[in-house]
């Protein structure tokens, strides 16, 4: 299994605030999916399964620690938890970069299936991520 990669990296912006004037809880949750997704898809690469897809599964437990501020640089790092057969389990911490400093904002677990993104949605069943198993 590969090293901690750092799938995405984005600086917050006003239109992601809350009426308290932090970022949305959900804009952090989406980036998360999205940087999991991406991470398990390299993963797969690494592998020699090129051209799959990952559909959520679960997200396990969320619990921000700190606040997000607009102007933050906000990193997903991501690495494999567990690898099954049709399923990887990423593990994501979210770190804020505000100035020099790094503070951790969150972190959780989630679970993607590989999928074949060629077969219609209605079709599609999970599929092996390691080629020939």
């Amino acid at each position: 299994m590969s090293d901690p990669y750092t799938a995405i990296q984005v600086v917050m912006m006003p239109r992601d605030t809350n009426p308290v004037g932090t970022i949305f809880g959900g804009v952090i949750l989406s980036y998360i999916d999205m940087a999991g997704s991406i991470a398990a898809r390299r993963e797969a690469s690494l592998l020699g399964a090129n051209g799959l897809a990952f559909v959520t599964v679960a997200i396990n437990r969320v619990e921000f620690k700190q606040p997000v501020l607009v102007g933050d640089v906000v990193k997903f790092v991501t690495r494999v938890a567990r690898l099954g057969r049709t399923s990887v389990t990423m593990h994501i911490d979210v770190l804020a970069e505000r100035g020099a400093d790094t503070i951790p904002v969150t972190d959780a677990e989630v679970v993607y299936v590989a999928v074949d993104p060629s077969v219609p949605t209605a079709d599609r069943k999970p599929v092996p991520i390691k080629p020939g198993s």
